[in-house]
């Protein structure tokens, strides 16, 4: 785990000479960084983006790639979808709760069409078809899908559905390795050069340096053990990732993480949210977690999800990240999939992108009463939730859970069950608070002069609740913010001479 012993800000008089200098320095090549960086270029700022590691990208380029973007967007106009700003924002006021930003809920939504725009306008490519099959991300190189349990129970019933999970066109894409995000940053990062911003790889921010008034006004970093002082005329943006690599902040912030692998990369260690808070910065939601659920979509569909007492909790055609989220978070991390031979085998004939997901049953039996023996459940427990199950089944209907009716059938025998306790890994959702031009808010409700922010070192759209590409979505959305206010911010204030 990174130190973070020491991150008291640095007094600009005790530098006694400036390593590098810029008028906006990034924190963070990812893809909030590389936003931040766009943006500000493109406001007249001379930008210099310090990077950790040894190449740009961050956990963006190793992502499936979503942008959750909507309200009518070209592409999903193209396909045949009708979405409004407004549709947007009641969708995501229920999903992504409780406590949600609905300022930034608001904001984000009314910009998501300009917002995809200009993805397209820096490169990014989206292929004009939508796949419409259960599934953590499309198979091939289609470029929308649901990614967010839109049109499953409950939220169906909320808002009008309708596909948001954009997608980067890739080929051969590898999961994990080279994917949609891969495609989602490259283009920006070509963007980014050709408007002349500097990056210094293999350098960590330290600590941030202040002036007399408290104005952030550059970093204190380290390359290979030596210190360097980086002046920033006009802001610092921080744009360093999540704490899900911090075993300390996640031990005091999100203990239901504790144990559980980290779907993130092991540069999320907090840096950014440490230091900012050494000058008072707000912290939002830092409780807050996104939950993966390793399970195959179609499998899922095709069963019953029931926890360690045998019942089922969620609709099992719904995102699986709310899937994964209601497993750890309520059920105690204990789920057992549930399937009938004929449907598992439905199941087995169609294509997903994660098919190391799908695993043999570890239990299997000629009858419900066997299963639940073998499984260990209390005598009655999952026959009793299958009996209620086929009952409503035999009409097409789910009326406990609301799982659609294309997915319901009643569960016959030779009967299986996937042992999925467990298997669940998360990231974090808090972080600073920021206002909606990525601004650090101070705890007394001020911005912190000179210092933004945006991806997931902050607290951004989501407070609780996720949905698929909701990171990448406001991490470039306020990165982008971020960037263009702090190319503004040393000239408005006369800063810059």
């Amino acid at each position: 785990m990174t130190d973070l012993s020491n991150v008291t800000p640095v007094d600009a008089e005790d530098i006694s000479e400036w390593d590098m200098t810029a008028d906006v320095v990034v924190a963070g090549y990812g893809i909030a960084g590389v936003s931040a960086a766009i943006e500000a270029a493109n406001g007249g700022a001379r930008v210099l983006v310090l990077e950790r590691t040894s190449g740009w990208g961050g956990a963006a380029s190793l992502a499936g790639g979503f942008i959750y973007l909507g309200g009518g967007t070209a592409l999903q106009k193209a396909l045949g979808f009708d979405d409004s700003a407004d549709n947007m924002a009641r969708f995501l006021e229920a999903a992504v709760g409780p406590g949600a930003d609905k300022a930034k809920i608001k904001d984000y939504c009314d910009g998501s069409v300009a917002h995809y725009d200009w993805l397209v306008s820096c490169g990014v490519p989206f292929r004009e078809a939508f796949w419409g099959e259960p599934g953590w991300e499309p198979p091939h190189d289609e470029g929308l899908m649901y990614s967010g349990g839109e049109n499953a129970a409950p939220f169906n019933e909320i808002a009008q559905p309708a596909p948001r999970g954009h997608v980067p066109q890739m080929a051969n894409k590898r999961t994990g390795q080279k994917g949609g995000g891969y495609m989602l940053m490259k283009p920006l990062i070509d963007t980014a050069e050709k408007l002349g911003v500097r990056t210094e790889y293999d350098i960590r921010i330290e600590r941030l340096i202040v002036d007399h008034e408290h104005r952030v006004v550059g970093v204190l970093a380290k390359r290979y053990g030596k210190e360097i002082a980086i002046k920033a005329k006009r802001g610092v943006v921080l744009a360093t990732g999540s704490f899900a690599y911090n075993q300390q902040m996640i031990e005091a912030y999100a203990p239901r993480l504790i144990g559980r692998p980290g779907a993130a990369i092991e540069e999320h260690d907090g840096r950014a949210i440490r230091v900012a808070q050494a000058l008072g910065a707000d912290l939002v939601h830092m409780d807050a977690t996104e939950v993966a659920f390793f399970g195959d979509p179609q499998l899922l569909a095709r069963g019953i999800l029931v926890n360690g007492r045998g019942q089922r909790y969620v609709p099992e055609d719904t995102y699986p990240g709310r899937i994964g989220q209601m497993t750890l978070l309520q059920q105690d991390n204990q789920a057992f999939l549930v399937i009938d031979e004929e449907s598992y085998e439905a199941a087995l004939e169609t294509e997903t992108s994660t098919s190391f997901f799908r695993t043999t049953p570890k239990w299997v039996a000629e009858s419900v009463a066997e299963l639940e023996a073998e499984m260990g459940l209390p005598e009655s427990a999952l026959q009793s939730t299958i009996a209620t199950y086929n009952l409503h089944a035999a009409q097409g209907k789910d009326p406990l859970l609301g799982k659609k009716p294309e997915w319901v059938k009643p569960i016959g025998t030779p009967i299986a069950a996937f042992d999925h306790r467990g298997h669940t890994a998360g990231f974090t959702l808090g972080g600073l608070r920021t206002d909606l031009d990525g601004r650090v808010v101070h705890v007394s409700g001020e911005p912190i002069a000179g210092l933004f922010a945006a991806g997931r070192c902050t607290s951004g759209l989501c407070a609780g609740g996720y949905v698929s590409g909701a990171s990448l979505g406001d991490g470039s959305f306020y990165g982008r913010r971020a960037g263009a206010a702090a190319a503004k911010d040393g000239v408005r204030t006369g800063v810059v001479h």
